[in-house]
């Protein structure tokens, strides 16, 4: 049965994207859509414990949910407003679906999303809510927004899509530029989410993010945010090996194997800054992806290039100023100028990095340098009340039981 369940969750995990793209391309009706999907996943968790994990689970939610879509679209209500076609109601059969012949129309879906109609503030949201499927909670956390606040939004950019029925295609080029940037926003945010929010498993850089920065660089080659945020996708999903030893104990970048990183993908990343690089046009996504260059530039046993990433991460603070750049700044000069500097550039980002849990991890490894332990352990406790991941968890509380250690051998000399 936990199998059953697990297969459910699988399936509307890796494809829910994909899934309400086509589920909504009929009409537009992205609300429509996830509707169907949620009842066919209700239908799956009761029938598929019982009869079994269908061969092709996505299929089968992607045929539950168009049998769903057609019973609303042959109710009394629709028929009083819309003709009915039969070609598009017809009911739709288990057997009837080959899965593989249905196109990936998350693409199309990304630059519905971006279109005019659509309200700024919305439109990256909305991207991930719908394409990318992170609940509205946490695109509302990654935002900085209420949750209520986000929900809103999200539910009044459903319902513009329908009421101006932006069309699921993909624009000619003379449109892209104006819809890439929001585009390049919805894939960084899905990379971004999936390293700040809990996991029940080492983190792993979503498909999707990969495969759509890829699509994009492909779409776009001309574009050199979209080659950077290829690049900066690529570098870090290429030291995903290394990020935990062999005891899946956490591995921070800076003490991480080289020789565990891919570096097909990591040659792949440098191609792709190579060609940003000839477009002479300098963005947030190209320096955070030289960031991770540099690190991936280290050699077994060697410390990285502290004084080129300090370089690089004063110009990012200055080209797209952020809390979390602010803090990674802190750390970089915590390493050039030593932990008293670090701790003052860290003091300067102020109450933006009160509940930001870098900021007091920085804090407590700046502090335990300088032999402050009881400062640092406090650090500590601050950053693993708000640590989730169970691996870095460990790893922090290592690092305070550590401290303590220490502490106590001092204080037994004194």
């Amino acid at each position: 049965m936990r199998d059953a369940y697990d297969e459910a969750a699988a399936a509307a995990r890796d494809g829910y994207g994909r899934l309400v793209a086509v589920l909504a391309a009929a009409d537009g009706d992205l609300q429509s859509a996830e509707d169907a999907l949620a009842d066919a996943l209700e239908r799956a968790l009761r029938t598929w414990p019982r009869d079994g994990v269908p061969a092709n689970p996505a299929g089968w939610l992607l045929t539950v949910a168009r049998n769903r879509q057609r019973d609303r679209w042959r109710s009394a209500e629709l028929r009083r407003t819309a003709p009915l076609v039969v070609e598009r109601h017809a009911p739709v059969h288990l057997d009837d679906v080959d899965p593989d012949a249905v196109g990936d129309r998350r693409l199309e879906l990304l630059l519905v999303c971006a279109h005019p109609a659509i309200a700024p503030a919305a439109r990256t949201p909305l991207m991930l809510n719908v394409v990318l499927g992170f609940t509205a909670e946490q695109v509302a956390d990654v935002f900085a927004v209420p949750r209520v606040t986000m929900a809103t939004r999200l539910v009044r950019a459903k319902r513009r899509v329908k009421e101006v029925r932006v069309p699921f295609t993909t624009p000619d080029r003379s449109h892209l530029p104006d819809r890439m940037a929001d585009v390049l926003e919805a894939v960084y945010g899905a990379y971004v989410i999936e390293w700040s929010t809990a996991a029940p498993e080492p983190r792993r850089l979503p498909p999707e993010a990969l495969r759509l920065a890829e699509v994009l660089a492909h779409l776009a080659p001309d574009d050199a945010e979209a080659r950077g945020l290829a690049a900066l996708v690529l570098l870090s999903s290429a030291r995903e090996a290394a990020r935990t030893d062999d005891r899946g104990r956490f591995v921070p970048l800076a003490e991480q194997d080289p020789t565990r990183w891919d570096a097909a993908r990591v040659a792949r990343a440098h191609e792709h800054l190579r060609a940003a690089h000839a477009r002479g046009a300098l963005g947030r996504f190209q320096l955070e992806a030289a960031v991770q260059a540099v690190h991936c530039a280290r050699r077994a046993g060697e410390a990285p290039d502290w004084a080129t990433l300090r370089r690089l991460h004063e110009a990012l603070q200055r080209v797209a100023p952020t809390t979390g750049g602010a803090v990674a700044l802190a750390a970089v000069v915590g390493e050039t100028d030593g932990p008293e500097a670090g701790i003052a550039a860290l003091d300067a980002v102020g109450d933006r990095a009160a509940r930001y849990q870098p900021a007091w991890a920085v804090r407590a490894d700046l502090l335990a340098r300088l032999g402050r332990r009881d400062e640092a352990a406090a650090a500590y406790d601050k950053a693993l009340s708000l640590t989730h991941d169970p691996a870095h968890r460990d790893h922090l509380a290592a690092r305070r039981d550590t401290l303590a250690a220490s502490s106590l051998r001092h204080r037994g000399r004194d």
